[in-house]
This record gives C-alpha cells, sequence and structure tokens, in this order.
C-alpha cells in the first residue's frame, strides 16, 4: 500500500514571522506519521524559520523551487545543494505557475528534476492541462508529454524517489475542483504511463497527488480514489486546522 503525501505549497505568502507562527501550530498537531507523510513549503526566506518551528516533529519540509545549477550566475536563483542546507528534504518543480509564468519548459523540469535527484532531494514534480486544453480533449496529450518530458533520462530507481502531483489548472485557486471520478481517471492514466516506461513495481510504488483546490470539505472522497496518493495543497494549507482536516481525511 503507497503511504499518503499531504504537501502544503504556501506559494508566496507569509512574511518570516507569520510562517513560523503557522508552523508552530502545525508543530502541535498530531498524526500517524507511518500513515501520512506531511510536508510543508513555505517561501524561501522562511525556510530556516520553518524548519526550526518544526523540529522535533515528522512535518518534512520542502522548497517551492529550484535551479539545476550547483552555483553560478544566476541572480535570484537556489541551488538544490542551498535548498538542502535549509534543511530540506523535498522541492515543487514545475508547477503551473512556474510554467505559465516563468517560461519553464519540459526540458527545464527534467534538468531539475534530476538535479535534485542528485542532492538526495524527493521531487514533487506538478503536470496538468489548462482549461482549454480540457475543453479540446487535450489532457492525455498534455499529460503524456509532460511526465515523459520530466523523466527523460531517469532510471528506474530515481524514477522510483519522484512524487507526481496532478494539477489540473482549471482548479487551481478558481474553487473548481475536478470530481472525484476526473481526478481518478487522470491518475490512472499517468500511473499507465510510468508502467509502459518503468514497469510494474515503479507503477505500483509511484506516489501521485491530486492539486487542484483540495480542501477538508472535499479530501476524504477525493482521497478515497484508487489512484489519488494524496493532495498537494494551496490556499487551504495557510491555515493549520484546514490543512490539518485535509491530513486527518478519512
Amino acid at each position: 500500500m503507497r503511504k499518503r503525501i499531504i504537501a502544503g505549497n504556501w506559494k508566496m505568502n507569509k512574511t518570516v514571522s507569520e510562517a513560523a507562527a503557522l508552523a508552530e501550530q502545525l508543530a502541535r498537531k498530531n498524526h500517524d506519521a507511518d500513515l501520512v507523510e506531511v510536508v510543508v513549503c513555505p517561501p524561501f526566506t522562511s525556510l530556516a524559520a520553518v524548519r526550526d518551528a518544526l523540529k522535533g516533529t515528522a512535518i518534512g519540509l520542502g522548497a517551492q523551487n529550484m535551479h539545476w545549477e550547483k552555483s553560478g550566475a544566476y541572480t535570484g536563483e537556489i541551488s538544490a545543494e542551498m535548498v538542502v542546507s535549509t534543511g530540506c528534504r523535498y522541492v515543487i518543480i514545475g508547477h503551473s505557475e512556474r510554467r505559465q509564468y516563468f517560461a519553464e519548459s519540459d526540458e527545464m523540469v527534467n534538468r531539475k528534476i534530476l538535479a535534485a535527484l542528485q542532492t538526495e532531494l524527493t521531487p514533487i514534480v506538478c503536470v496538468g492541462e489548462l482549461l482549454d486544453e480540457r475543453q479540446s480533449d487535450q489532457t492525455e496529450i498534455v499529460i503524456n508529454r509532460q511526465v515523459r518530458g520530466a523523466f527523460a533520462h531517469l532510471d528506474d530507481v530515481q524514477a522510483s524517489r519522484v512524487v507526481l502531483a496532478y494539477e489540473p489548472v482549471w482548479a487551481i485557486g478558481t474553487g473548481q475542483v475536478a470530481t472525484p471520478e476526473q481526478a481518478q481517471e487522470v491518475h490512472a492514466f499517468i500511473r499507465s504511463l510510468i508502467r509502459q516506461m518503468y514497469g510494474d513495481a515503479v507503477a505500483d510504488g509511484l506516489r501521485i497527488q491530486y492539486g487542484g483546490s483540495m480542501k477538508a470539505s472535499n479530501a476524504a472522497e477525493l482521497l478515497r480514489q484508487p489512484d489519488v496518493d494524496g493532495g498537494l495543497i494551496g490556499g487551504a494549507s495557510l491555515d493549520a486546522d484546514s490543512f490539518w482536516g485535509i491530513v486527518k481525511a478519512e
């Protein structure tokens, strides 16, 4: 049985003090770490403060992005080694907002994944279609391109360390949510692609999160789907009780 993974993407929210306060609230919560892996991904500026607030808990720390180079003249960027040095064990790669606003390509996403894996980070890799792509029945074409692009040059061992997050872009921050059936359909398609690429062992072990406006009120129904292994949570992760309602959903 795949272990559920719930990750909070705080995006460009929370000052250092606000982030520390939220982390302290989460640190007081209890969960069965054997059943649910919990991760929070604050802005770069708050990573150290959140790390300190979560010390002694089973909640993991992740970054929202990273560069593929180890160092160099890349003003404003952060390397995988820098991410690790703050205490992170996870990094979000290829989020739709990075693809949309910062023109990140499938090739760039792949280079970041390879760099993350070299530093023992667990990449949480996002894929998903736009509204017009879904309306024109392009969902599987888009997902196929993004998954194959992300996993290019990865061997079986590397592929098994990746977490995928399906985020229908039309459902991010809009209040719209893919129905459980829609989510399951795409998650099953993603797993079928991994099965074609790497075989049963990698495909059966791969964890696929749902990342489109999941909240406490709809989490249980989504998480009951056989190929939905967790959630990549945006707005609902900015409130401790709201986020924990998803962690505890059954």
